[in-house]
Parts: structure tokens; C-alpha cells; sequence
């Protein structure tokens, strides 16, 4: 019988996992465990030649265990399993979505560099470019979906720094507005601009798609991130981060990472183990369920305006790069309230079953107003540019039974122009 190919999703409980080294148990037990003995003091010598780099590895060699701020079990599974995903070579797991993407931009940029990056992002990521790269003297370009590469590349030989490209860094689906960029046409651009010297990266925050409906690494970047916070997590209950790509480059993240410190615990690492198992029923559960809602907001008579992947119209430019990087529309679903500040705040206040909080890819549903709350830090006028208004409300769709979900949508729409924003009811 010929060799069977697995998918993701039937590897996800056994994968790399060997229940012979832990007495048995079908499940990998949490390894609360600071250190690791060493059977010999030269194998811990060559445990940490390998660690920091010192020596290459050979071909049957493995990094040992040697601290859990290094590795660990737990953290080791969870990796070996996320890239069975994204078919990347490996991944660094780290303590929060922040922590990935800061350290992806701390270790590939430098003072005198240039980064590019797509517009709208996190507000976090919007935050760390403009209050944190500037200070230690990196240059940022920020470009608009609407953009088309010529003007791109005009705006980076514009600025004088085009030998300086060390980074294109892409969101999308944009957080809030669902926005989407090709990230082959991209990179296209890096390499333009890359040498035999220095190489342009494209890394990408892929946490609006999650692991499932969109790779990134497949389609020319060279890292894919994401808060694993969202749907790796799933259930509202861990704060996490991934990066993931070539082995090259992750050998550099994981050693900053040691350093920097900002590892999953082997709890959190742990409880990521457990979400992968369901991940792709969740997953395929949300983005039933929004596409649904988002065909009920498009048809009622309070919502202006949809953001939603699975309306974009086909013959748009839009439409044609959502169908050859994305194989389902997500979970995302925003829109503009008729109206503005009140009206939304109205309508937030008196959902029942959704719940009024930030974050998303979970298995509640959540309901969120990104110009007052994720995205309060960034510049008004930027925001208005990238349609972040007042009227705007973000929905991140979840497991729940998709008619209820709408009778929350329509009771919720049918008090705004009946009801003060400050009245809340509960369930």
C-alpha cells in the first residue's frame, strides 16, 4: 500500500507527539519543568553549540531540551503542529501577537532601513511603526489598498531609500475593514529590490484568515504571524503569537526570541495543543455562520455598508485576488451603521447573545467600534482615510447557531432609533 498523506487536521492530536516518552498518556502532559538534565555534560555542550548558533546542525540532529525559555516540550508540539499548516519549514511560537510582530521587526530592521507597509493595520502594529521604529531611525512608507504597484514602486524611489528596503510587512484582511493586498504582486516587489547581499523580506499578518483559509508562505512572503490569541486559541482563554517561514530566518527569530525571553509558558503552549484539535471545525462553523449574517446586513435597512470578502463583486480587483489567495470568505464581518457615534454605540449596547469586547476568532461571537476602541490610538486623519468612521462597527463571527445570531442582529437594529446609547440590557 502506498505511504498515506495526512491532512492538517487529522495530524493535529498525535503529531510529533510520542506517548511512549510520557508513560503512556494519549494526551502530551504539560511540562511544568524550568530545566532539563543533560545524560552527559558534552551532550549539553553540544546542546547549546546548537542553541546559540554556534555550529550547524547535522542531518539527524535535533536540538535537545535545555531550558524552557529555550524549548520545551510542549512549545516544541505545538510548533512541529502549526507548520503542518502553512507547510512551513518551522515556527516560533511567542507570548502575545505583539511579541511575534515586534520581534520580526526588531531582528530584520535597523536604523537607516526602510519598511513598507500596508494600510489599514492592528492598532497595535500601527502603534509600534510610527511611535517606536521611528525613535530608533527606521523610515516607514505606508501604502493604501486602493494603490496599484506602479505607485508603489514610485513612492519607494521617491523616498531615496529604495536601497534601504529591508521589509514589506502586509495585513490582510486588514483589521477593521477587511481590506485586501496581493502578496504575490508584493513580493514581486521585494525582489526587485533585493540583491545577492541583502534580501527584501515580506512578512504578513495572517490572524484575520488564521491557519486555515489563507497561506501566506504560498503565495511569495517569507513570513506568515499571527495572534494566536485568535483562532489557533479559539476560546478566549490564552494570549499568544506565531511566526512562521524558512528555516533561514526562523533560526534568527527563535534566537532572538531566547534572548528577548518572550516564549509561550508550557501551560499556554499546552492549551494552543488542545484548541489545534478542533481548529478546523471551529473555523469552518465561523465562516458558515458569516456568511450568512453578512448576506442578512447587506439587506437591512439601517447597515450603509458591508466589508465582507465573501460580497466582494466579481470582475473587481478585489474579487480576483481574494479568490486566488483565500479558499473561504473568514469570519470577519464589518459595517457602516446608518448614522454615526450613537447610532453604533446604540446598537452595541443592546445585543444579548454577541458580546460587547475587543479581540475576535473565538468561539463567542464579539462585537466591537474599532474607531473608539482597537484603533483609538491611531492618527484621526489616517483613520478617516481608511474608512476607520464613527459609524463603523467589526463583528467577529463565532460558533453559535446562525439564526440566533440574527434575531440579536435585528432586536439589537431595531433599537437604535428608538433608544439612548447609554441604555445596556443584559441577558
Amino acid at each position: 500500500m502506498e505511504k498515506h498523506n495526512f491532512n492538517p487536521e487529522s495530524l493535529m492530536m498525535t503529531y510529533g507527539y510520542k506517548p511512549e516518552l510520557s508513560e503512556g498518556a494519549i494526551k502530551c502532559p504539560i511540562f511544568q519543568t524550568s530545566t532539563f538534565v543533560f545524560k552527559t555534560a558534552e551532550e549539553g555542550k553540544a546542546f547549546f553549540e546548537l542553541a546559540y548558533g554556534l555550529r550547524e546542525k547535522s542531518p539527524k540532529e535535533e536540538l535537545g531540551l535545555i531550558y524552557s525559555r529555550i524549548n520545551n516540550p510542549n512549545l516544541e508540539i505545538l510548533e512541529n503542529r502549526l507548520c503542518l499548516w502553512d507547510k512551513a519549514d518551522d515556527c516560533a511560537v511567542f507570548e502575545s501577537g505583539m511579541s511575534a510582530i515586534s520581534t520580526v521587526l526588531l531582528e530584520f530592521l535597523k536604523p537607516g532601513d526602510l519598511l513598507v507597509y500596508s494600510n489599514p493595520v492592528y492598532g497595535g502594529t500601527d502603534h509600534f511603526i510610527h511611535h517606536f521604529l521611528d525613535k530608533i531611525g527606521v523610515d516607514t512608507i505606508g501604502v493604501m489598498p486602493d494603490q496599484d504597484m506602479d505607485e508603489v514602486i514610485r513612492m519607494i524611489e521617491d523616498s531615496g531609500k529604495a536601497d534601504k528596503l529591508a521589509m514589506i510587512y502586509l495585513e490582510t484582511p486588514a483589521n477593521p475593514t477587511n481590506d485586501i493586498v496581493d502578496i504575490e504582486k508584493f513580493s514581486q516587489i521585494a525582489n526587485r529590490y533585493s540583491t545577492e547581499d541583502r534580501k527584501t523580506l515580506v512578512a504578513v499578518d495572517n490572524t484575520y484568515m488564521g491557519p486555515l483559509w489563507q497561506h501566506p508562505l504560498q503565495c511569495g512572503a517569507d513570513l506568515v504571524l499571527y495572534s494566536a490569541t485568535k483562532y489557533i486559541g479559539g476560546h478566549s482563554d490564552l494570549i499568544a503569537g506565531a511566526v512562521l517561514g524558512r528555516a533561514e530566518l526562523m533560526i534568527r527569530v527563535k534566537t532572538l526570541r531566547t534572548f528577548l525571553g518572550n516564549m509561550v509558558s508550557p501551560h499556554t503552549a499546552w492549551l494552543m495543543l488542545r484548541s489545534l484539535e478542533t481548529l478546523k471545525v471551529r473555523m469552518d462553523q465561523q465562516t458558515q455562520n458569516a456568511q450568512i449574517i453578512a448576506d442578512y446586513l447587506q439587506n437591512h435597512a439601517k447597515v450603509e455598508n458591508v466589508y465582507y470578502l465573501g460580497l466582494l463583486k466579481e470582475g473587481t480587483e478585489e474579487h480576483t485576488i481574494y479568490k486566488k489567495q483565500c479558499s473561504a470568505p473568514g469570519a470577519m464581518v464589518s459595517f457602516d451603521i446608518k448614522g454615526g457615534e450613537k447610532e453604533a454605540f446604540t446598537f452595541l449596547n443592546h445585543l444579548k447573545l454577541m458580546k460587547l469586547a475587543v479581540s475576535l476568532g473565538s468561539t463567542e461571537s464579539l462585537a466591537e467600534h474599532p474607531k473608539t476602541m482597537t484603533h483609538a490610538g491611531v492618527d484621526p486623519e489616517q483613520c478617516k482615510r481608511m474608512n476607520i468612521t464613527n459609524q463603523l462597527v467589526r463583528l467577529s463571527i463565532g460558533v453559535e447557531n446562525a439564526k440566533d445570531l440574527i434575531w440579536d442582529l435585528e432586536q439589537a437594529l431595531e433599537k437604535v432609533e428608538h433608544a439612548s446609547p447609554l441604555e445596556v440590557e443584559h441577558i
